[in-house]
């Protein structure tokens, strides 16, 4: 997988089915996704048109999957029709890149607690994306997740709780599929300030093994201070 995200920065915008690009913006290689709405922005990206289709850059300092592929991602298990259940949408950064990637037969299930940042990424981005399903709900209660239906191949999880993990790994029981991924952002300062930030890393990926497959470990470092993302195959 490390040697295709590699040939994807070699790759040019001539290959069909790739998940994400490189275009030259300002005289340096960005990432990008193709445009699943043409015209519209999320965040005021930039948008760049090649050969007749569009591209969104895509900022790693607004994105933490960006962050993770700008320090050497080994695993990308989004393409088209991928199945995703999100928890953390926020405004919709991340998940209108995903759904750029995982086209009209995709979708992503997208949980957001918070009422008024919900509304935001409804109106911002949801509205747009035939592909993503709001869903305003507590990630601690997957049982109430009444719009989710069958296994998903990859669970996201972008939330700022101490137990994150915890949360992270029910989620996953009830809808994972056996062999799919977890895509795991540690926000240490949110599990605790008075640790070492790698020490909180070690632990809480030791949480995991029981049940998962540590794939990858990714430092966010420069794009996000005292994060991780850690990459896990579901075992059970």
């Amino acid at each position: 997988m490390k040697d295709q995200i590699q040939t994807k920065r070699e790759r040019s915008l001539e290959e069909d089915n790739q998940s994400f690009f490189w275009i030259k913006s300002e005289g340096q290689e960005k990432l990008a996704t193709e445009n699943m709405v043409p015209g519209n922005q999320v965040y005021k990206e930039k948008l760049i048109i090649k050969r007749n289709v569009e591209y969104r850059l895509w900022d790693p300092f607004r994105s933490k999957l960006a962050a993770s592929i700008m320090n050497e991602l080994d695993y990308f298990p989004f393409e088209n029709k991928t199945k995703v259940l999100y928890l953390g949408a926020s405004t919709g950064t991340t998940v209108s890149h995903i759904s750029d990637i995982i086209g009209p037969n995709g979708i992503i299930f997208a949980v957001e607690h918070a009422s008024r940042v919900a509304r935001d990424f409804l109106d911002r981005v949801a509205s747009f994306r035939s592909n993503i399903m709001p869903i305003l709900q507590d990630a601690r209660k997957p049982k109430e997740y009444f719009s989710v239906f069958g296994k998903v191949d990859v669970v996201y999880v972008d939330i700022a709780q101490p137990d994150q993990t915890k949360i992270a790994i029910e989620n996953c029981e009830m809808f994972l599929k056996k062999g799919g991924y977890l895509f795991l952002v540690i926000k240490t300062r949110s599990i605790d300030v008075t640790k070492d930030p790698k020490r909180i890393v070690t632990e809480e990926i030791e949480k995991l093994k029981t049940k998962f497959e540590v794939l990858q470990s990714i430092d966010l470092h420069p794009y996000d201070k005292d994060h991780a993302m850690v990459i896990a195959k579901y075992r059970n």
